[in-house]
């Protein structure tokens, strides 16, 4: 409740401080809302949201519902809009690889990859959740963060069961470890793109494919020190799956389907790494083929699904468009980056608002939206722009506190049986250490003058 009081705090500021600053984003060139009604009403039913899924006074699925519903019935956006999001390519993709996921469990070969996993590190649970970060984040730097994650999600799963671990030890730190090893190359995690091309824009040499790794990097490797000397202390103690349910879970295999899994499981994640198909393409695909061949039944498909993600990643997907279209994303970041001008103050600033925003709204959005209002301010102050751009980038991405951040936060919520409090406990130590890195290293590697 604290956290949300604070949040309610930011906001009112935010609209209180936007009214006077009209003026500099006209001078900037920023465009704010005419009526800035509905960004307002945006801003409120975010708010009320925020409350309800930190104190899960009702189901998280419903509270997402809600948000579109209301959206649509505050006229904020169009009820067809609002709806819409069901639809979108990401949330067929999370419900495709919940099928091929299961499918891997019901054939055995998830329990295989998994036996192999437990035996490289000998059974230690600190070295199977490091192991299994290490491997996640640097797939990432040179594949979709999202589609890394649906692929190792049950391989992860299945090495939890071997080992008699629970899923929530591992899976949380699994997804940062993607959002951080996305933040290495060009094609890693869709903000890094989004930056180069508004540099483009205004005239500046873009980063090159690996520049962002430098620091990149070193957020990876913060992420995987944190999480195996001091951040699995704070994940939540969920009980793993007991003998009984694992014996049961065994005596359905249908291991005379194992093959047919594999070589579909391998063809999906070669199509995806080699782009020859559309992520989610090759994920309905591979659903698709698994059932063909016998790997599952429907009934099992229908089962497998996970809708609270599919829930709650669709519904705040329409928060996201309203923060945007009714300009309440605009009016917030303008409020604070437009009355900063030093340097560092207007680098921490940046990177800080950045970090809160796209903790509730798309991060290729909030890039989107950040660079355009940073961008002219830097230079505007005869600064570069090269570290507020790469500070948005970075920013975007190291986002841990709630599962609708990132696609692999949410992936991983049902999965490892997550609740929204969990991600806050887990992930705010990390949050900071990633904010002070991009801070005080990136201004080092991109200076100022």
């Amino acid at each position: 409740m604290k956290r949300s009081f604070l949040l309610a705090v930011v906001v009112v500021m935010a609209v209180l401080l936007a009214g006077q600053d009209v003026f500099a984003a006209q001078q900037l060139g920023i465009k704010l809302p005419d009526d800035p009604t509905k960004a307002y009403i945006t801003l409120g039913i975010l708010f009320v949201a925020a409350v309800m899924f930190f104190t899960e006074v009702v189901p998280l699925p419903v509270t997402a519902l809600l948000v579109p519903i209301a959206l649509s019935l505050t006229h904020v956006i169009t009820s067809k809009v609002a709806f819409s999001y069901f639809g979108n390519p990401t949330v067929v993709l999370f419900m495709a690889m919940f099928i091929v996921g299961e499918a891997t469990f019901i054939t055995g070969f998830a329990d295989k990859v998994g036996a192999l996993a437990v035996k490289l590190s000998k059974g230690s649970p600190i070295k199977l959740l490091v192991y299994a970060m290490a491997a996640v984040g640097l797939l990432s730097t040179v594949l979709s963060n999202t589609g890394t994650t649906v692929v190792a999600v049950p391989m992860i799963m299945g090495m939890c069961l071997k080992a008699k671990l629970a899923p929530g030890k591992v899976l949380m730190p699994v997804a940062f470890a993607a959002s951080l090893g996305g933040t290495v190359s060009l094609v890693g995690t869709p903000p890094n793109g989004i930056i180069n091309s508004m540099l483009a824009q205004t005239g500046q040499t873009p980063f090159g494919f690996f520049e962002f790794g430098l620091i990149g990097v070193p957020l990876l490797v913060a992420g995987l020190v944190y999480y195996g000397l001091l951040g699995h202390r704070f994940l939540p103690d969920v009980a793993p799956v007991d003998d009984d349910v694992v014996t049961e879970s065994a005596q359905h295999r249908r291991e005379n389907k194992m093959w047919h899994a594999m070589i579909i499981f391998a063809f999906v994640v070669v199509m995806m790494a080699s782009e020859l198909m559309p992520l989610t393409t090759a994920a309905m695909l591979g659903a698709c083929l698994m059932i063909i061949t016998g790997c599952m039944t429907m009934r099992e498909a229908f089962r497998s699904v996970d809708w609270t993600t599919i829930f709650l990643f669709a519904g705040m997907l329409s928060m996201s468009a309203a923060m945007d279209k009714s300009g309440a994303a605009a009016i917030v970041a303008n409020a604070v980056v437009s009355l900063v001008h030093d340097p560092w103050m207007l680098m921490l600033v940046c990177c800080a608002l950045t970090a809160i925003i796209t903790n509730f709204m798309s991060n290729t959005a909030t890039a989107a939206l950040m660079a355009p209002l940073a961008l002219p301010i830097a230079m505007g102050s005869g600064i570069s722009p090269l570290p507020i751009a790469m500070g948005i980038a970075m920013s975007a991405s190291c986002c841990f506190l709630t599962p609708i951040a990132t696609p692999p936060n949410t992936i991983v919520l049902g999965p490892g049986r997550y609740s929204f409090m969990d991600y806050v406990k887990a992930g705010w130590l990390l949050q900071v250490i990633s904010l002070l890195m991009c801070w005080l290293l990136i201004p080092l590697i991109w200076p100022f003058h």
